[in-house]
């Protein structure tokens, strides 16, 4: 039988020994309180929490390690799980394996030992989904905000611009060469011209080369804006 800790920040966290080091410290606390020694720590770093733990480096070995009467430890529970659902069957997979769950922010004992932990585990789990669903709404309005306002929102530069700056403050502004090309692709498309075709003319045209995967994009996104 053996304890291990599991720690994790996400790509959104500052990956530093500050926030790592807390959740261990916490772990090893609650492994005292339950009289054993952690055997290893499990420590995912930039790893998003909606990532499943056996597709996370780290979380793989700490699975591919786990054996009956084993005992997990983590500071809470968005650490290991990537919802509600995931943290229930997960729990209750490794409760049928022989496997203990501890999260400290619910104390000491396995979350599946005694009717309060294992309410409260439920509870908090739905909570945490809820504050994630929440977290990625935020960013959504964020993003859309700032491309309505021209900012770059990471990835490829859409066709017709060009980014100005870096980081944050990277903003789009109209390339008028591409611009025309765009316009180009409107009109053949109000022509009935296909998509295909349009890439040729774009290129044969404006000397620019465009898929017509794009040039579809492109007008979808202008009948929809």
């Amino acid at each position: 039988m053996a304890t291990y800790g599991y720690i994790r920040v996400s790509g959104l966290e500052q990956v530093d020994n500050t926030s790592l080091d807390e959740q261990r410290r916490k772990i090893e606390g609650a492994a005292l309180i339950l009289g054993e020694a952690v055997a290893l720590v499990f420590r995912d770093g930039g790893v998003s929490g909606a990532t499943p733990l056996a597709d996370r480096p780290e979380g793989q070995q700490l699975l591919a390690q786990l054996r009956p009467g084993d005992t997990v430890i983590a500071a809470k529970l968005d650490r290991l799980f990537r919802d509600a659902a995931d943290a229930l069957a997960t729990a209750k997979a490794w409760k049928a394996q022989g496997v203990k769950l501890v999260l400290v922010d619910l104390g000491a004992e396995p979350v599946t030992e005694n009717g309060t932990a294992k309410f409260l585990f439920t509870i908090l789990a739905a909570v945490a989904e809820m504050e994630r669903e929440r977290i990625a709404e935020r960013t959504a309005d964020g993003r859309r905000a700032k491309r309505a306002k021209g900012g770059h929102i990471g990835g490829t530069t859409p066709f017709g611009y060009r980014k100005v700056g870096a980081g944050k403050e990277a903003m789009l502004e109209p390339d008028p060469e591409q611009q025309e090309a765009v316009a180009t692709i409107f009109e053949a498309r109000r022509a009935g011209m296909s998509f295909r075709k349009i890439a040729e003319l774009v290129e044969l045209k404006h000397g620019l080369k465009v898929s017509h995967a794009a040039a579809r994009r492109i007008v979808n996104e202008g009948d929809s804006s």
